[in-house]
């Protein structure tokens, strides 16, 4: 059974950091791409980062030079560093991971508020 499992999601006022971590299972994650998304109320889900198999990552201009997303292919896991944390990123973050199909996570919460 495939299954991608996010943590580290909470709470953080405004310029603080949170790191992001995403488990797979069921999959040999080194053949995905992998990446997160995020959903705030009311809006689209969008895409935040991006890496692909071969570990060449990009992102979304709105967290260029904030967050940073990178892999362990040897421990199914892919993390995403998030800095300088703006109210706007405020958002339920998704991991995905793609090889001829999508996957989802759950999701994780990140409130960035005073």
């Amino acid at each position: 059974q495939v299954q991608l499992v996010e943590s580290g999601g909470g709470l953080v006022q405004p310029g603080g950091s949170l790191r992001l971590s995403c488990t797979a299972s069921g999959i040999f994650a080194r053949l995905y791409a992998m990446g997160w998304y995020r959903q705030a109320p009311g809006r689209q889900r969008e895409l935040v980062a991006h890496i692909s198999s071969g570990g060449v990552t990009n992102y979304a201009d709105s967290v260029k030079g904030r967050f940073t997303i990178s892999r362990d292919n040897g421990k199914n896991t892919m993390d995403l560093q998030m800095n300088n944390l703006k109210p706007e990123d405020t958002a339920v973050y998704y991991c995905t991971a793609t090889y001829l199909i999508q996957v989802w996570g759950q999701g994780t919460q990140v409130t960035v508020s005073s």
